[in-house]
């Protein structure tokens, strides 16, 4: 009898030594349990900033459009896929709370793929249209684009980063203990295929008038 009361003084004691550890643990690695909330915020606030740069892209198409259709309104097929592309490319999105979704992060992707190929080809056909070359509003709005679209490569380049970084916090120690201790619901992010982060954006030659694009075909889901 006295013995069966003492047998589960063993266990008893393993689980109070597992809760100190438990509880210890943070304190020990001091600033190591924040490493994966604070990669994680930069992760989301770096992707804040991709959106905000594809949106400065998209805010620039409308007048844009409207301008070449000045001096080239018969390249109709042209000017309505930039506006399709530009509508698709608006309504996908990924919320940083969602960046874990690889579905939706893919056709987030592949919309503003279908938004750059279609810009690199409004791009060609005004090279046919001197006039149109010449316009200061023109001018203005292409310079604007270029701008934007090495914003935007800027702001990839941090987030691929920033991701790399959060998903590595969720796989390495000692990190890894406070992702499966503490933050088991937190998934990898998603991130832009080696091929997009290679693809680079339109270019505008303002010396010779020739205009290029890097990222000639959108439609292969790479681009953007």
């Amino acid at each position: 009898m006295h013995a069966d009361r003492l047998a589960p003084l063993p266990s008893l004691r393993n689980l109070l030594t597992f809760l100190v550890m438990a509880a210890l643990m943070p304190l020990l690695a001091g600033c190591g349990y924040n490493t994966i909330p604070t990669a994680e915020e930069n992760a989301k606030a770096a992707w804040s900033e991709v959106l905000n740069q594809y949106q400065r892209r998209a805010d620039l198409i409308p007048n844009l459009v409207e301008t070449v259709k000045g001096y080239a309104a018969h390249e109709k097929g042209t000017l309505e896929a930039v506006v399709e592309a530009r509508s698709k490319a608006t309504q996908v999105t990924v919320s940083p709370e969602t960046l874990s979704d690889p579905e939706a992060f893919k056709k987030f992707q592949e919309a503003q793929s279908g938004l750059t190929g279609a810009l690199s080809r409004l791009l060609a056909i005004t090279e046919n249209y001197p006039d149109l070359k010449a316009n200061q509003n023109f001018l203005a709005l292409q310079a604007q684009l270029e701008g934007t679209e090495n914003r935007i490569a800027v702001a990839r380049r941090d987030y691929i980063q920033a991701v790399k970084d959060y998903n590595l916090t969720l796989r390495t120690f000692p990190s890894v203990l406070w992702a499966t201790l503490w933050f088991r619901s937190n998934q990898p992010f998603q991130n832009f295929t080696v091929a997009e982060d290679k693809m680079e954006p339109p270019k505008v030659d303002f010396g010779s008038g020739n205009t290029s694009g890097g990222t000639t075909t959108g439609g292969n889901g790479q681009g953007g």
